[in-house]
């Protein structure tokens, strides 16, 4: 509809009432449908008198190294929580490698492997990429540090409505390679190997990776 009227960005699409007539569907349906799509950024819901389904002005953009992150708020506060994550990034891996259990391998090759289901769509790649590293934080007796790791990791997540590749990389072998620097994190504080894992995590942070 927003394409078909030539609609722009606080345009009026239609209200809740307008799409349950136009659908047949009930109001539960409608409200999740337009939960979802408020979610990606592309309407905007406004409660009240005279609100409906407007179209959403475009979301700012905040780079993930060679990922572009749409971001519904607050796009400094994302880009500062990924610089703040970044820097403690070799703190918390090299903890994870010197305190890691077997119920820890366990669980990060599990979450390793969804990483690598996850190739098909950004997204979803994006969500498994944090919840891994979420899963690395939880492993270091440092509190302070995964306190803030943490914090900073739901922050972009929580801020962040879609992930798309920049213009410079194929999406699809850069996704697989990813997984191949995650695979070598993963490996190497399994082994307990602390030159090793801050070898990976050096690849991890270099400009081509994410």
């Amino acid at each position: 509809m927003i394409d078909a009227r030539g609609l722009g960005p606080g345009d009026l699409i239609g209200t809740m009432d307008d799409f349950r007539d136009l659908s047949g569907y009930g109001r539960a349906t409608i409200s999740e449908a337009a939960r979802l799509l408020s979610d990606r950024g592309t309407v905007e819901i406004r409660p009240g008198r005279n609100g409906g389904l407007f179209v959403a002005a475009p979301n700012p953009i905040v780079r993930l190294r060679h990922t572009l992150l749409s971001v519904r708020t607050m796009p400094t506060t994302v880009a500062d929580a990924i610089a703040v994550r970044d820097s403690l990034e070799p703190l918390i891996a090299l903890d994870a490698a010197r305190h890691r259990t077997k119920q820890d391998i366990t669980a990060l090759r599990k979450l390793l492997t969804a990483l690598k289901r996850a190739t098909s769509n950004r997204d979803r790649f994006i969500r498994a990429n944090l919840a891994l590293h979420e899963r690395i934080a939880d492993i270091t007796p440092n509190h302070l540090a995964k306190a803030v790791y943490l914090t900073m990791t739901h922050c972009i997540s929580d801020l962040s409505a879609h992930a798309t590749p920049d213009s410079t990389t194929d999406s699809t072998s850069y996704l697989r390679h990813r997984v191949d620097v995650h695979t070598e994190l993963v490996e190497a504080i399994a082994a307990g190997d602390v030159n090793r894992t801050a070898t990976a995590v050096g690849r991890h942070q270099a400009p081509r990776e994410a």
